[in-house]
């Protein structure tokens, strides 16, 4: 009886990880195809996508707009930060991944292989009830500024920041993942995003939060979460502080463009804000996809799926970095 229990118990065992690892191979990508494509030209199977905050909610509209193309097709979407993305993308878990900033060079040595999809930027937010924020949107604040907040430390005070005595304190918020926003944001300052200060906050959702909740607050967010897809202005709660580009302590009438997210939309478009923290954003593949369900996807977002750029609030490629795309998928 014991003999048989211990063969039972041991077979139970051996089963148990086999399927693990059976379940593991396959959730990190196998040698079946997960689409096929019908003699009338009929998409099927699955695409699976995850990473940057910044590049969700319009990937969220690519998705629905190649669904309606291809209803058989099932996208999984999520995000996580951008470094959740490359990550994933690069372990075969996802077939893309979302990443709103450059691709490193040790990333594509890796195989990363990157698909610029669409530009936005990084903008920083205060709270709408700043006892300061009248001054703030008058004189802005500068690249050296910023720096001194974020960077060094040492502005603590409102007061700094604006070159008066006031003693208000700043509280001072960066992101806690590894993202696209944090890092572009610091390469404003020629920096990293570990080398960030403030009260770290996950997510580009939790930040917009954090800021909302803090009348003393300062962080940066992608304008997708600053402005209200509907209003089209800032979110509630919620100020675009200008940058002052030019470092003259005032934002002049050509450095104006936050009001609304349409005339931030086409200040970037003509280059009035600063590059960084505008930035191209990035579907990564490892390696050359052999999906076609994913290469359709990319394919679309490429060409037709631009029209949804602007609407949703990002900005649209030249047409040079959209061909570039195409001819990866050619070759």
């Amino acid at each position: 009886m014991k003999k048989t229990l211990s063969f039972f118990l041991k077979t139970i065992v051996c089963l148990f990880i086999f399927g693990g690892l059976v379940l593991s191979m396959s959730s990190c990508g196998d040698s079946s195809p997960k689409a096929t494509k019908s003699a009338d030209g009929k998409l099927s199977g699955s695409i699976t996508i995850s990473g940057a905050f910044a590049l969700y909610p319009l990937a969220v509209k690519w998705s629905e707009e190649f669904q309606k193309l291809n209803p058989n097709v099932r996208i999984d979407l999520s995000a996580g930060g951008a470094g959740k993305g490359m990550t994933d993308v690069l372990a075969n878990v996802v077939d893309l991944g979302m990443v709103s900033r450059e691709v490193y060079a040790p990333e594509l040595e890796k195989g990363a292989l990157p698909f610029a999809s669409a530009k936005d930027a990084v903008v920083i937010t205060i709270n709408a009830d700043n006892p300061l924020a009248q001054e703030l949107m008058k004189y802005g604040i500068s690249k050296e500024t910023a720096t001194k907040i974020w960077i060094t430390g040492e502005y603590t005070t409102w007061g700094q920041v604006l070159g008066t005595d006031n003693k208000t304190p700043i509280h001072v918020y960066t992101r806690s993942d590894a993202c696209g926003a944090a890092e572009t944001f610091a390469m404003w300052m020629d920096k990293k995003q570990e080398d960030l200060l403030g009260t770290a906050v996950f997510g580009d959702p939790g930040l917009a939060s954090a800021i909302q909740a803090d009348k003393l607050g300062i962080g940066f967010n992608n304008i997708g979460y600053a402005y209200d897809e509907k209003s089209r202005k800032p979110n509630i709660g919620l100020l675009v502080c200008p940058v002052d580009s030019n470092n003259d302590d005032v934002i002049d009438t050509e450095e104006y463009f936050y009001d609304t997210k349409d005339d931030f939309i086409a200040a970037v478009a003509a280059d009035k804000y600063p590059s960084p923290p505008a930035r191209d954003l990035y579907l990564v593949s490892h390696g050359v996809p052999t999906n076609v369900a994913v290469v359709e996807f990319l394919r679309f977002v490429l060409t037709d799926g631009q029209q949804y750029n602007v609407p949703v609030g990002y900005i649209s490629l030249s047409e040079d970095k959209l061909q570039k795309g195409l001819d990866l998928l050619n070759n």
